[in-house]
């Protein structure tokens, strides 16, 4: 060791130096050899040695850094105690979770040595990761002469563990979305069991009912038949008693008012009846009781009627439905899980429609290779900022309580599964429109993945 505290060892950041020959064993030359970036400083705190790893990994001239106290501006940007100040004087216990949060630690690898790791942005062209070990040296007398630290590029390490981070993140949400999906299919499948029961429940007594009204009526056209033919033979009654008492009886069951009413009131359960039988008929279609999982071609315009049938109460005390239909080919699809589609936009605009009645208009067309069809409100609009996020799971702008966020994901998650798209176009205080494209026929499973990446763009 030299008079002034240093020991010699070479500190050249310049150029590397040679590795040393074989049996050469000079400590202060296998110090500036060693690849292992490391620094050692005196019970000063001062800065005796910095090998040439160390300077190239910091981006600094050795030189000008041995004999000062400028490690903390070096990691840092500002005065502060690094790992070796704090192993130097033993302040471990709370300087150590203070200036090293989550990340200081006893070493596994070096008996009586601590360990940390940061980012540090004043290092390297767009900051570094470093895992950092520190400990005390000693003489041989056991005396206390300084600390050792070395350092290790993790950069890459940790780049991995982000991009494995994020891979989970998405994976995970693709797991719930995919999960809260079957739950959601779950419910359409007992819904259509359901459906089918009722149907089958309630269609048998209104087909009793249905033709006894036919029968009915044949009946009380007879019956009315037969009162007019009373009524022309009233007249010719010789006994005027008798004349007298058939007109009070005629007057006192007001029989010219019943001959009119009991036509109307036949008629108004007659469509009351029928509309029961389209209830019926739309629930099954909705829930298409009878589907296999094989893609069938379904008739698209069928389809949004018997899901606004069914919705009708969601939209009825707050929106008038106009249809602007024009004919278009049937599409290859899942029915039911379409019809979730458009449940889903349906209910949306509903409910995207303020304390004023809207308006909510059913478009439909082809360009020939694909059926598209749009959902349009003039409700509240969408703002700018939650546009790029209204697909995504969980993202909701409805108050707590009215909307799960997932209706939209799922929707997304059901035409990319069509090949197909779905687009949103809204103003703020205007209204929004859901465009939804779906092919006639679905693509040949070869032909399935290049069509779903130009969906999802």
């Amino acid at each position: 060791m030299h008079a002034d505290g240093t020991t010699g060892f070479s500190a050249d950041a310049q150029q590397a130096p040679a590795m040393p020959a074989a049996g050469d064993l000079d400590p202060a030359r296998l110090f500036e050899s060693s690849p292992i970036p490391t620094f050692i400083i005196n019970t000063e705190h001062v800065v005796t040695h910095m090998n040439h790893a160390c300077a190239t990994t910091l981006g600094v001239q050795a030189q000008d850094v041995v004999g000062t106290r400028s490690l903390g501006r070096i990691f840092y940007g500002r005065d502060r105690p690094i790992l070796a100040d704090l192993v130097l004087d033993g302040a471990l216990a709370p300087a150590l979770e203070a200036l090293y949060p989550g990340s200081a630690r006893a070493s596994a690898q070096v008996s009586g040595a601590f360990e940390a790791e940061g980012f540090f942005p004043h290092i390297g062209a767009q900051g570094c990761w470093l895992l950092f070990t520190a400990a005390v040296l000693r003489d041989g007398k056991g005396k206390l002469v300084g600390a050792i630290e070395t350092l290790v590029d993790i950069s890459d390490r940790k780049r991995a563990e982000g991009e494995l981070l994020r891979t989970q993140v998405a994976l995970n949400a693709q797991l719930t979305l995919a999960h809260d999906q079957l739950v959601q299919n779950e419910k359409l499948a007992s819904i259509g069991q359901l459906a089918a029961g009722v149907a089958h429940e309630i269609n048998n007594p209104i087909g009793y009912i249905f033709s006894n009204f036919g029968t009915l009526e044949k009946y009380l056209a007879d019956l009315f038949e037969m009162l007019t033919a009373y009524e022309a033979a009233e007249s010719g009654i010789a006994d005027n008693a008798t004349r007298q008492q058939l007109k009070a009886l005629r007057e006192r069951v007001e029989l010219g008012f019943l001959k009119e009413d009991i036509p109307a009131l036949m008629r108004e359960s007659r469509e009351g009846i029928v509309r029961v039988r389209k209830i019926v008929q739309d629930l099954k279609d909705f829930s298409h009781v009878d589907a296999t999982l094989e893609w069938q071609f379904a008739e698209l315009v069928r389809c949004i009627d018997s899901t606004v049938n069914v919705v009708n109460n969601e939209i009825k005390y707050k929106a008038d439905v106009v249809r602007e239909y024009v004919a278009v080919p049937d599409v290859e699809c899942h029915a039911s899980e379409i019809n979730q589609v458009i449940m889903n936009l349906l209910v949306n605009a509903a409910q995207a429609i303020g304390p004023e009645r809207g308006t909510i208009t059913i478009r439909n067309g082809t360009d020939g290779t694909l059926v598209w069809f749009e959902i349009s409100d003039n409700g509240c609009g969408i703002e700018k900022a939650s546009m790029a996020r209204i697909f995504d799971p969980f993202y909701t702008t409805k108050p707590v309580g009215k909307g799960t966020g997932l209706g939209l994901s799922i929707s997304y998650g059901i035409v990319h599964k069509h090949h197909g798209r779905i687009q949103v176009h809204s103003e703020v205080g205007k209204g929004t429109t859901f465009r939804v494209e779906l092919p006639i026929v679905q693509p040949a499973p070869e032909d399935a993945a290049t069509t779903s990446q130009s969906a999802a763009r």
